[in-house]
């Protein structure tokens, strides 16, 4: 039993080993990583070069073995094969089609894993001779189109093509009447000439790396026959391909050529896209630099002369190699933890994704799940280390992309990330204390202050990744803490000291010195640091104006640490201050020193103007000046005062006034001579026992006005209804005012009443009408205009006479009936008769509303009747009735229709009340009106 415990605690002990080593070793060494592959190679047939190369090379710590595979199939490499491994290139000698022709691919090795290159081919290019039979010859009537064929001999890769005429090297050039097809190599002439007579060759050149070969075929002859001058329309005979395929980045060439006297002209168009139905080329080819999908659609070529048009249509697919969008990186996962590596590629047709892991497909198993850009582990174990390679293909190509994964298995360790030795924490702050050991899996966390263990509180927190938090920090938070750390792998701790520190405390001893105008000199003793270095000073002040502490402008302006001294500047002269210092460091400002005892500044002479300059008004003959007080934080010295200088705009000399008292803000100026309303330049400046200070700019005042001497003329006044009149009048000339016109003052009485006990009533600005209401009806009134400005009013105009309409008749209609007439409801009533002392009747408003929700309407009617359409669904309304003319509106009455009823329903309340939104219908020939907002009937 104990020999079994024995061994148990050495397997466990080993295993630990195993694992410790592992990790040590994991960050030394590193799995294969490609740095050169392996790409598609073409070898010419019959090259002096006697041997083929194929790269591979990749970085790897242990350095990397390799093996290379020809078509999935492990080739052995032996010392007497054709095959050897240079580093990690593969050397083929004396290389065969039959043989050595297929795909490559380099697998590179080391004990972090395996990966493999991407595909590179191995192909063989070659060119035949032609055929040596003779060509037939061509007869053909001149004038008409030809063609002549190459027929190519078996040759890889493609060739370029050109046409020899009767001998070498007279090569027949490409014009618009002769095409060279690059796709089959045949000539083609639209239009034969008398010069086309002679023997033509097919003269195919390979180019292969830095060996071209060329080689020509038999010659042909071509004989004319007699000229046929007819003009026919073109055919198109060289064509592209109705479909042709293109990978997107790659250069596209279509072709088209046409027969046809004249010679016809060949255009381009593209039938969709952008770039519809407008002409893009005009040559036998069209090609696209860097095709893109953008490119792909239906083309058109188009042959046309004088005799007509052919045309020919085709389409361009663009499909494109796979590319990635999201590959995977190298990882260290924990184990026993979960994975999800995933990795996407573009491309046309939409490419599939497969996984390798260490070379060798990897499908779904036990822990392990593939889909196909997806690869997810569940519970991580050693043995998935390794390294892994997303495959994205289609039949254009394939892509690789490569990462390792390292599984981890690690007992915690502080080493690279202890907790802090030393923690400096703020009084009433916030604290945080990480705690990171390098463990896999993941350890479970624990903290400790001395011997009490740490549990989350209103004050403490720990984090789900082992972070603790402390906050509101006080002087019993400070000790030793230590994180506790253990997993499956085992455990270990690391301790921090913190220390409370906080602010500095008050300065002591403020004391001042060296008083002038605007400056003293400040001096303290250093306070107690608080475990934190003083890192400045801040002075502060007030005055007897404010009980506000500001902080103040100093020399130097940032006071260091260290010092315990400093001028303040920029103070205001013959003012009352207090002073105080407060230190500060990294933790903040702490509390401020107890206030200095007060001082004055001494006296100077003012340094600013009094403001608010202006004036204006009074008596005649007079000049006021007045100004802002200057306030106590301005004044600068005792015995304060104005000094003002003024001057009639236009003349030389400046009088000058002398107003003592600092509360003092204005000053008249009383002199005969004075004309109304002059202008006048002013300027002020202060004074104290200590100077004058500066002046302030010069400013424009008046002088005090008179009543306007003329008055308004051409007084019109016009009744308008029983209680109101509209009066005019042309306005007073500008240049007879002695001061700034206001406006105008209508003054109306009775005839037989004394103006003395007119009323009045005032216009604003240079209006020269008003409206007066409030009038008795047939009344006459005397009505009088006159001007005024802020010295008073002027003359009176002429006074004019108006007399005001009788008032309209009390009485309101009666005995209203109404009878209903299929849509049309038929209203009437009693006249009403005006009398002697009331107005003319010259008509009736009726205000008809169906309900209490809906617009009410207006009708105006000349007589006592009025026929008004009515819906069909109609069955009362509220109707109200009343006389109008010249003295205004009458009495309305009002009453409730109702369809089975024809006799009047009075309503009691038929006081006048506002309608909103009202519209204003007449019958026959009468007048429509709407009436917006609010009308009183």
């Amino acid at each position: 039993m104990g020999g079994t415990a024995g061994l148990t605690h050495t397997s466990l002990t080993l295993l630990t080993l195993l694992v410790w080593c592992q990790a040590q070793s994991s960050t030394r060494s590193y799995g294969p990583v490609f740095e050169e592959q392996p790409v598609h190679t073409l070898f010419p047939e019959g090259s002096a070069e006697e041997k083929v190369t194929l790269a591979c090379r990749a970085r790897a710590s242990p350095p990397v073995t390799y093996r290379w595979k020809m078509n999935g199939t492990e080739l052995k490499v032996e010392p007497d094969s054709r095959y050897r491994l240079v580093a990690g290139d593969l050397v083929i000698s004396n290389p065969v089609k039959a043989k050595d022709a297929g795909s490559y691919q380099c697998v590179a090795s080391n004990p972090r894993g395996t990966v493999v290159s991407r595909e590179a081919s191995l192909r063989f290019g070659f060119l035949q001779e032609f055929s040596a039979e003779e060509r037939d010859p061509v007869k053909i009537t001149e004038g008409w189109g030809v063609m002549f064929t190459c027929s190519p001999p078996p040759h890889y890769p493609g060739l370029s093509y050109r046409w020899l005429l009767n001998e070498f090297p007279n090569f027949i050039p490409a014009d618009g009447r002769r095409f060279v097809s690059q796709t089959t190599g045949n000539l083609y002439i639209a239009k034969t000439e008398a010069s086309d007579l002679g023997n033509y060759s097919c003269f195919a050149t390979s180019h292969i790396d830095f060996i071209t070969k060329s080689v020509f075929s038999k010659f042909s002859r071509l004989s004319l026959a007699a000229e046929d001058a007819r003009q026919y329309a073109p055919s198109i005979k060289a064509r592209f391909p109705a479909d042709t395929y293109a990978l997107a980045g790659q250069v596209v060439t279509l072709e088209c050529f046409a027969f046809g006297n004249p010679v016809p002209r060949i255009k381009w168009r593209k039938l969709d896209g952008s770039h519809a139905s407008k002409w893009i080329g005009s040559e036998p080819l069209l090609q696209i630099q860097d095709v893109g999908f953008e490119d792909e659609g239906t083309y058109e070529c188009e042959a046309e002369n004088i005799k007509g048009r052919d045309t020919y249509q085709g389409r361009i697919i663009i499909q494109a190699q796979p590319e990635w969008l999201k590959v995977i990186t190298d990882t260290e996962a924990d184990i026993g933890s979960d994975l999800r590596w995933s990795c996407a590629a573009a491309g046309k047709p939409r490419p599939t994704v497969r996984w390798l892991r260490d070379g060798q497909p990897l499908t779904s198993q036990n822990r392990i799940e593939v889909s196909g850009g997806e690869l997810r582990f569940s519970k991580l174990v050693l043995e998935d280390s390794g390294m892994y390679q997303c495959v994205a293909e289609n039949k254009h190509g394939t892509v690789y992309a490569s990462a390792e994964l390292t599984v981890q298995a690690l007992a915690p360790d502080f080493r690279l990330n202890p907790v802090k030795r030393l923690i400096p924490a703020a009084r009433s702050g916030k604290v945080i204390i990480p705690c990171q050991p390098r463990a896999a899996p993941k350890a479970t966390v624990l903290w400790t202050k001395g011997t009490e263990l740490l549990i989350n509180s209103s004050r403490v927190t720990i984090t789900p990744d082992g972070t603790l938090i402390l906050q509101n920090i006080s002087k019993s938070d400070e000790g030793k803490y230590t994180c506790f750390a253990e997993n499956s792998m085992g455990k270990a701790n690391s301790t921090g000291i913190l220390s409370v520190r906080g602010p500095p405390g008050p300065p002591g001893g403020v004391v001042v010195r060296d008083i002038s105008d605007t400056s003293v000199q400040l001096s303290w003793s250093r306070g107690f640091d608080n475990h934190s270095p003083i890192a400045r000073y801040i002075v502060e002040a007030r005055t007897l104006l404010s009980s506000n502490w500001k902080q103040v402008r100093t020399n130097p302006v940032n006071i260091e640490g260290n010092a315990e001294t400093a001028q303040v500047v920029n103070l205001i002269p013959w003012m009352d201050y207090e002073f105080r210092v407060l230190a500060s460091n990294i933790l903040g400002i702490g509390e401020p020193s107890l206030p200095s005892s007060k001082i004055r500044t001494k006296e100077a002479a003012p340094t600013v103007a009094p403001s608010g300059l202006g004036g204006g008004g009074g008596a005649p003959n007079e000049l006021i000046i007045n100004w802002t007080p200057t306030l106590r934080d301005y004044q600068n010295g005792d015995g304060f005062g104005y000094i003002l200088s003024f001057r009639k705009k236009g003349t030389q000399g400046w009088l000058r006034a002398r107003v003592p008292h600092a509360e003092s803000l204005h000053y008249v100026y009383r002199n005969e001579s004075i004309a109304p309303y002059t202008p006048f330049e002013v300027k002020i400046k202060a004074y104290n026992r200590k100077g004058e200070g500066p002046e302030s700019l010069t400013a424009i005042v008046y002088s005090a006005e008179e009543e306007p001497k003329v008055a308004p003329f051409r007084v019109l006044a016009k009744a308008v209804l029983a209680s109101e009149m509209d009066v005019s009048w042309e306005p007073v000339e500008q240049g007879d005012m002695t001061g700034v016109l206001l406006g105008y003052e209508i003054r109306y009485w009775k005839d037989g009443d004394k103006e003395e006990a007119a009323d009045r009533v005032r216009t604003a600005g240079l209006v020269t009408s008003a409206h007066v209401t409030g009038l008795s009806p047939n009344t006459k009134y005397h009505v009088s205009v006159r001007a005024y400005n802020r010295a008073g009013t002027g003359p009176p105009s002429p006074s004019t006479n108006v007399t005001t309409t009788k008032p309209p008749p009390k009485k309101p209609p009666g005995n209203i009936s109404w009878t209903f007439s299929g849509s049309t409801v038929s209203i009437k009533w009693d006249p009403v008769v005006a009398k002697a002392d009331e107005s003319a009747v010259t008509g009736y408003k009726m205000l008809y509303r169906q309900d209490s929700h809906s617009a009410p309407t207006l009708y105006l009617a000349s007589k006592s009747k009025i026929d008004i359409p009515v819906p069909e669904d109609f069955t009362h309304a509220f109707v109200q009735i009343r006389v109008t003319g010249p003295g205004g509106d009458g009495t309305p009455a009002e009453v409730h229709i109702l369809r089975n009823s024809g006799t009047s329903m009075m309503v009691e309340d038929s006081v006048t009340r506002p309608v909103p939104h009202i519209v204003i219908i007449t019958t026959n020939s009468l007048l429509m009106v709407t009436l917006i907002s609010y009308l009183e009937l």
